[in-house]
């Protein structure tokens, strides 16, 4: 039964949207092959997230808005099929997965404006550079593999349970990576650190995660 829901669900949205998302990887080659490389391993090469430090990573950047779209939109994917699995009056159609983007986009977008706003407001935009950067580097990083794990999931029997613990292992694994090549900023302003993961990272998600479940 689960897998011929699956096939339902693939040949109404689900593909389409897998299409979109390809296309954009392949604008984004052709916009610039290798940083599109280095985003795919970012999590694991940080020498290419200092490279990025020492660049122009602003937003209005067609490659870095295409980037942006795509990790807003594959997190969309899984949040809703998440939602989808634990709340029983959520129906998985395209109509939802654009609300939960609209979400996604939203709350990202206010966010990263939040936190420009607030290193400005505390001038300290050097001292927190390389940690801005390698956070959404690794964000970047783990949607492609959170795309390509919901591609395998769609295509194969793998179920929910399954599929909702590779999605929470692979942002473990970004928080553990972000941890450790933060540590020295981390451990020498933990309180701070503390208070900001609580108010910005913690707080909002929850309250995502409560008006959606």
């Amino acid at each position: 039964m689960q897998a011929l829901e699956k096939i339902t669900i693939n040949t109404n949205w689900i593909p389409l949207v897998l299409v979109f998302l390809f296309a954009i990887i392949g604008v984004l080659k052709v916009i610039d092959s290798e940083k599109l490389k280095g985003y795919v391993f970012a999590i694991l090469n940080k020498g290419f997230v200092e490279d990025e430090v020492e660049g122009d990573t602003s937003f209005f950047s067609s490659f870095y808005s295409l980037l942006f779209v795509f990790s807003s939109t594959v997190l969309a994917l899984v949040i809703s099929l998440i939602v989808s699995e634990k709340k029983v009056d959520f129906i998985l159609n395209f109509s939802s997965f654009l609300s939960v983007l609209g979400i996604v986009f939203s709350y990202l977008i206010v966010k990263s404006l939040f936190e420009v706003a607030l290193t400005r407001l505390f001038l300290v935009k050097k001292q927190v550079r390389f940690y801005v950067v390698s956070k959404f580097s690794y964000l970047y990083s783990i949607s492609f593999l959170l795309l390509i794990s919901f591609v395998v999931f769609q295509y194969s029997p793998l179920n929910t349970s399954s599929y909702i613990y590779i999605v929470l292992g692979l942002f473990i694994v970004r928080f553990i990576f972000h941890v450790s090549n933060n540590k020295n900023l981390i451990f020498s302003e933990l309180f701070y650190f503390i208070l900001y993961i609580c108010a910005l990272e913690i707080a909002p998600l929850l309250t995502l995660f409560k008006l959606m479940l």
